[in-house]
């Protein structure tokens, strides 16, 4: 068995590290996209804190800073 045999293990060694992390869309396409920056926290729900977070959308970056994203809204995280 791997060291990670849980979803929240994989989770727990990525924090302090860049991950991207796939929105949900919401009627419209128009809020569809990514969201990329270093993952400080999370909890059960997997409402994720980043720092230095930036959306990406069609090749496009908005620099957000500091964000907390719901994870009701997150398709996927993986480690960048």
């Amino acid at each position: 068995m791997s060291q990670e045999s849980r979803p929240v293990d994989a989770l727990n060694q990525s924090k302090g590290k860049r991950v991207i992390v796939r929105l949900r869309a919401h009627g419209s396409q128009s809020d569809e996209g990514e969201m990329i920056g270093i993952l400080k926290a999370f909890d059960l729900h997997l409402n994720l804190w980043l720092e230095e977070a930036e959306f990406v959308k069609d090749n496009n970056k908005t620099k957000l800073g500091t964000v907390v994203l719901r994870g009701d809204n997150i398709l996927f995280v993986s480690p960048e």
